[in-house]
Formats: C-alpha cells, structure tokens, sequence
C-alpha cells in the first residue's frame, strides 16, 4: 500500500489483517486519485489552480476509502464505478470545506493558506460550488439513483450547517440539536460514501443499508470523539491546540452537558459560571476551564455518548458477512473507544 494511503488509514484508525484487501484498496485511491485531478480541471486556469488547491493539499480521503471497503462485502469491488463514486463523496466534501473555511474565516486549511485567505470569499465560494457542480456531473455518470442520493445528501448537508448557523430551534434542548447538527453534516456523507460502495460493489440491498447505517453513526462517533480530544489531550492529538474549541466558544458535547448540569458541586457551578460567559479568551479563566472540564462528570459523560455510538456502529455491522472488511469496519469502532479512554 502507498504511504499516503498507510497514514489516511492510521489517522482514522484503519487496520488491515488482510494484505489483498490492502492492496486492493490503495488501487482504488490511486485511481480516485486520478479522477480527483481530471474532474477539477477547467478551461479557466484560476478555476484549475483555486479547485486543486486542496485536492493537492492531500488529506484523510476516509470517505473515498469507505466507498472500497463497502464495495468489498459485494462481488464487484473493483468496478469504474466505484472509483466514481469515491471521486463524487470526496469532491462533495472538499466543496463543503471550501464553503465551511468562508463562514468561519479560516486562514488555514491543511496545513496551506485557505483558498478564501489567498483568493478571497466570493472566489471561494464559487470554486466550492464549481466541486459541487463536479461531482454532480460524475454522479450522473453512476445513473439516476446516485444523483437522487447524492442531491438528498447535499440537502442534508445544508441543512446541517443551517441548523449550526442558527442555533437550535425554539424549545429545542442543545445537546440534541448538536447532535442533530453533527449527524447532518458530518454523518450524512460519510453514509452515502457507504452506500455508494455497497451499490456499486455489487451487495445485496439489506447490506447496503447496514453499511450506511454503520457509517452514519460511526461519523458521528468519530466527529464527537474530536470533541473529548479537544479538551483531554495534552498534545496536539486533533491537529489543534487543546482547548480551541473552548477558546473560540464554539460549543461542544462536553461544554453543553457541563452547561446542562445540575450538579451543585462548587466546580461544577464554577465551570458553568465560566463557560456561560461564553468564548473563554483569557489566558487563565481558559486554563481554569479547561482543568476543570478534564475533571468533569460532563466529560466522562461524554465518553460514554461516544462509546454508545461506537458500540451502536459496531451492532450495525451484525448482518453483514465475516470478510476481511468487516474486519477493518470493526477496526474502527475500537479505534473510537480507545481514543475516548
């Protein structure tokens, strides 16, 4: 297996048993690869130069993989079509990234400057739209079927960043509309990059769905669990500085259930006096927080949502076939608890 496609799958948890699954696999991303390139060029060079600006940043490229694992519980996994549909899932998610670093006025985006600091937001915006408009087209390719799921899935995608944009709705309890919020935006494509693959790898319809319920609910495992690193590590394990959420204010399982907490424990009414305020930006009211949510019920209550989703992802996997790449899926689920620990 490539290099690349060694550290996307460690990144995420991904072990292989299985060294053909391996191989099989890193062929698939070679050539998804190879379709990435060819989908986002156009006849405007700024057009090409701003859309390869993040397909040349690299990246996990999980949900491409995710089509190659599901496409290998059916007969054909090999098939252009799956290839297809890894370039369609990753094209949608680099759009919404494009799209995402706007709205948060992001400066950096793995590790380059984002497209919207170098080009500008209405530039960047339009190439988002322009990925969108790509894998729309590949999506075609794939016949009536994959549009209508691909289009549900954008709505979903919406919708979900809608739902984040206005908070939750009136008489709405917050964790819920959090999790509601990470489940559309997170969990809905990573489910459809399942389902592509079973389609087109050939399962039978109850494995299609398993898969995409399996998915769905280990992407909002794995999104949460980013949130318990945020605040737990003591390193730069998620790719930011512990405790940036919690900086920027931007509220996470942890916060919402030490904000939903009752408990009439001096820290924990200190912890809820602290993050009420909102963006904790002082040096030492952060630390404080911060020292106070790593010894929180909050955060072992978190844990234990996390592990729920982990063990519900795993139960999904329940009808379909011991192959080597439930092996991997299942990979996964104790990849996310181990992490949460």
């Amino acid at each position: 297996m490539s290099t690349g496609t060694v550290q996307s799958s460690a990144s995420v948890g991904l072990t292989f048993a299985d060294p053909e699954l391996e191989n099989s696999i890193a062929a698939i991303l070679r050539d998804v690869e190879v379709v990435l390139i060819d989908a986002v060029h156009s006849a405007n060079p700024l057009v090409t130069e701003a859309a390869r600006h993040l397909v040349d940043a690299g990246g996990k490229r999980f949900r491409p993989l995710l089509v190659g694992l599901a496409a290998h519980f059916g007969d054909d996994p090999s098939n252009e079509d799956v290839v297809k549909a890894g370039a369609v899932v990753e094209l949608t998610h680099l759009a919404t990234l494009y799209h995402d670093d706007v709205m948060d006025e992001a400066t950096v985006r793995r590790g380059a400057p984002s497209a919207n600091s170098r080009w500008g937001n209405a530039l960047a915006i339009l190439i988002g739209d322009y990925l969108f408009a790509r894998a729309a087209d590949l999506a075609a390719d794939l016949g009536i079927d994959a549009v209508k799921i691909q289009a549900s899935t954008f709505s979903r995608l919406v919708h979900g960043q809608v739902a984040e944009t206005a908070g939750p709705l009136d008489g709405e309890d917050a964790i819920t509309h959090y999790l509601r919020v990470i489940s559309q935006k997170t969990g809905s494509l990573i489910s459809t990059s399942a389902r592509f693959g079973a389609m087109f790898g050939g399962c039978p319809p109850e494995q299609t769905e398993a898969l995409a319920t399996f998915a769905e609910t280990f992407g909002i495992a794995f999104q949460l669990s980013d949130d318990l690193i945020d605040i737990a590590s003591e390193s730069t394990q998620s790719g930011k500085t512990p405790g940036t959420d919690l900086r920027e204010g931007v509220p996470t399982l942890p916060v919402l259930y030490a904000l939903a907490s009752t408990d009439d424990d001096a820290t924990a009414v200190r912890l809820r006096e602290i993050l009420a305020a909102g963006p904790v930006t002082d040096d030492a009211l952060h630390a404080e927080a911060l020292g106070l949510l790593r010894e929180s019920a909050a955060l072992k209550q978190a844990r234990e949502t996390v592990r729920g989703y982990a063990d519900r992802a795993r139960a999904a996997l329940a009808p379909l076939p011991h192959v080597p790449a439930r092996a991997a899926l299942e990979s996964l689920c104790d990849f996310i608890a181990d992490r949460t620990n």
